[in-house]
């Protein structure tokens, strides 16, 4: 005689923080965690800002990053902003990224929130793969993007997987902006 017995198994997936910054010490970012892109030139989105590593565009205070914009003449351009990336810093393939951001009003703003594949030097982009975990157009206030761009779906072939949703108060207060990336699919959360 056969006896059929059913178990329950209960698998818990523990995750592990493996990148932190908390913006708790005043002055330039930290340099372990964060470098720059330096300079104009467009940078794909027609950006006509000249991108610094200044403290004026740049700078931690009061537990936040700040990155300033300013209206000034700086080396042919008419502003200056920053554009921080931890590339050659640190890397990882799936797992949760949860950034904390109050997003800048007005036409012409365009802040974003993105990953790109540590390949972009031999593969290009869009072979490098781009995760866009929060993407804000100004002229359009309080709509935010999630986007992933790949060779078989990006903005060029106007093929993108995106998905969008409104959030009043965007530009008034701290919002949660998240991806969970997993093997198979990649959640977006506001």
């Amino acid at each position: 005689q056969t006896i059929s017995k059913s178990i329950s198994v209960t698998v818990t997936v523990t995750m592990s923080l493996i990148f932190s910054d908390e913006f708790d010490t005043p002055g330039a970012p930290d340099p372990a965690r964060w470098g720059y892109d330096l300079g104009a030139g467009g940078w794909g989105n027609n950006e006509v800002q000249y991108y610094t590593n200044r403290l004026d565009n740049a700078v931690v205070s009061n537990g936040t990053l700040k990155i300033i914009l300013k209206k000034e003449n700086f080396s042919g351009s008419a502003y200056t902003s920053a554009r921080i990336l931890s590339r050659n810093k640190f890397s990882f393939k799936y797992g949760k990224v949860e950034c904390r951001a109050k997003l800048p009003a007005g036409g012409g703003t365009w802040p974003a929130i993105w990953m790109l594949g540590d390949n972009i030097g031999t593969a290009g982009w869009p072979g490098c793969g781009e995760i866009d975990i929060m993407e804000h157009v100004g002229f359009d206030p309080g709509v935010i993007h999630g986007t992933i761009h790949t060779e078989s779906f990006n903005h060029i072939d106007k093929t993108q997987n995106e998905g969008k949703v409104t959030i009043e108060g965007a530009q008034d207060a701290l919002h949660l902006y998240a991806i969970d990336w997993t093997k198979d699919k990649i959640d977006f959360y506001v």
